[in-house]
């Protein structure tokens, strides 16, 4: 099975075929302890007594503290609704159209305060360099021996949650023939016409979106430079628009070819078939290019066992199949389908990708961040 991330971003998947978010402080803090056992600390739920002794002591909390979770991301509004209303606990977020490093930045200046962010949704670089500077807590949920050893930390500091890979969206009423590669893109008929959701330098898909070009122009995990080249062309040739991205700019048609994840590509595609927008979604011919996003757990969480069962909600066949309906590719999808427990119709409705998705270092993708932060500036800058 083919494995498959204006929200930014350990970068997993990708098919190297060259041709090819203020949190409002609410309640105070607790050490949620259960059975005299502290939340704060435990690395499984059975180290707290099951999850259902998890679930009180989350409850007791009453909140978690969330940031740049858009409630039209990868399912994140049925995801959060459906976690409130299992368990009663109030979800909060901040600055749901925030970047990975938005979230890293929440954690690092709040400290010890009671509005930090309590769990966090990184680009997989991102969640990598997070665990390596010591701010994330080592957290096993029930279904962590059957994520892929490549697709977690070995002691549970981050763990893949859901993906997608790098797409063109295209307006087809605005521009006449859509691009299907990378290549096609280079096309003066594009002039102002393409246009990524961030900077790669914070943003998880924009970062992929130059990953994959760099497949795509003889590049490969150890060379991400000829992505860098190509969207630097891209911006000196008029191509790349000088606007981010969202779904607001495309329905305006500021934005009518977008790079992007599949699965938002995907859902505005349904989304904007009431407003008589014939939106289509590509995955490039020659540079065809998977990420998963990861969970990962604020090692000072103000309410550490909410934090917990969010995780095990996000995890559970539940939560994993709600990532299907926003379709994303959930990284628990091949064991789920052994079980007869994944959501077959929405399963089926994921955009068609053939092959199978080979995953770079943690060395290489830690390389390519450090060579676009390097050379990613203003003349490919957004």
């Amino acid at each position: 099975m083919t494995v498959f991330p204006p929200r930014t971003a350990v970068l997993t998947g990708v098919l190297a075929i060259p041709a090819a978010l203020a949190l409002s402080a609410c309640g105070g803090a607790s050490d949620a302890n259960t059975d005299g056992k502290n939340a704060a600390t435990a690395t499984t739920a059975e180290a707290l007594g099951g999850v259902d002794a998890l679930a009180e002591a989350a409850k007791k909390e009453g909140t978690l503290h969330a940031i740049a979770l858009p409630r039209d991301w990868a399912n994140y509004g049925a995801l959060i609704d459906g976690f409130t209303k299992k368990y009663g606990i109030k979800v909060e977020v901040e600055n749901p159209k925030g970047a990975s490093q938005d979230e890293i930045k929440a954690v690092t200046s709040r400290k010890g305060q009671d509005n930090a962010p309590d769990v966090l949704d990184l680009g997989s670089s991102f969640a990598q360099s997070a665990a390596q500077d010591g701010l994330l807590a080592p957290y096993m949920v029930a279904g962590f021996a059957d994520i892929p050893d490549v697709q977690r930390d070995s002691i549970g500091r981050w763990a893949n949650d859901y993906g997608g890979y790098i797409s063109f969206g295209c307006d087809a009423k605005r521009v006449q023939t859509c691009p299907t590669s990378f290549k096609d893109l280079l096309q003066p008929q594009y002039k102002g016409k393409v246009a990524l959701n961030g900077d790669p330098t914070t943003s998880g898909s924009a970062f992929g979106a130059v990953y994959a070009a760099a497949l795509a122009r003889g590049g490969s995990f150890e060379d991400i430079q000829p992505g860098i080249d190509f969207f630097t062309k891209l911006k000196k040739d008029g191509i790349l628009a000088p606007v981010k991205s969202t779904e607001a700019t495309i329905a305006k048609g500021r934005t009518p070819i977008s790079v992007d994840w599949d699965y938002l590509n995907a859902g505005y595609t349904d989304a904007f078939k009431s407003k008589g927008v014939d939106w289509t979604v590509t995955v490039p011919s020659d540079g065809k290019f998977s990420q998963y996003y990861s969970q990962a757990i604020n090692k000072d969480a103000p309410h550490p066992a909410a934090a917990r069962l969010w995780q095990e909600f996000l995890y559970s066949p539940e939560g994993q199949n709600l990532r299907l309906k926003g379709f994303a590719r959930p990284a628990l999808m091949d064991a789920m389908k052994k079980a007869g427990k994944l959501d077959k119709t929405a399963a089926a409705k994921l955009p068609k990708v053939s092959g199978t998705p080979s995953f770079p270092t943690e060395t290489q993708q830690s390389n390519a961040k450090l060579a676009i932060t390097q050379s990613w500036g203003g003349s490919a800058s957004q």
